[in-house]
């Protein structure tokens, strides 16, 4: 059974730094890429990064270019998000994503992040 469990979300002051994880299970983590989600109160989930299988390449959310990285580590099965210079619009729950399981399209449970003074 796909599980993906997110963690590191909480409240941080704007410019503040978190690290969210994303610990998958129940499928071959390393075969397949990820991407990590967000969805803030009264707007659509959006894409905010995804990373290759390996980890050798990634793209980002143009809102997030620069303050974030994604990255994974294929022996722990653990997706990443380092989330630096945080501002209030950053605020959302955030969620990782694969493709595997029913319709190949599996969510965490998500984390919420807070940016606020």
């Amino acid at each position: 059974q796909v599980q993906l469990v997110e963690s590191g979300g909480g409240l941080v002051q704007p410019g503040g730094s978190l690290r969210l994880s994303c610990a998958a299970s129940g499928f071959t983590f390393r075969n397949y890429p990820m991407r990590w989600y967000r969805q803030a109160p009264g707007k659509e989930r959006e894409l905010v990064a995804q990373i290759t299988s390996g980890g050798g390449s990634t793209n980002y959310a143009d809102s997030v270019k620069g303050r974030f990285t994604i990255s994974r580590d294929n022996v722990k099965n653990t997706m990443y998000l380092q989330m630096n210079s945080l501002k209030p619009e950053d605020t959302a729950v955030y969620y990782c994503n694969a493709p595997v399981g029913l319709a190949f399209n599996s969510w965490g449970q998500g984390t919420q992040v807070t940016v606020s003074s």
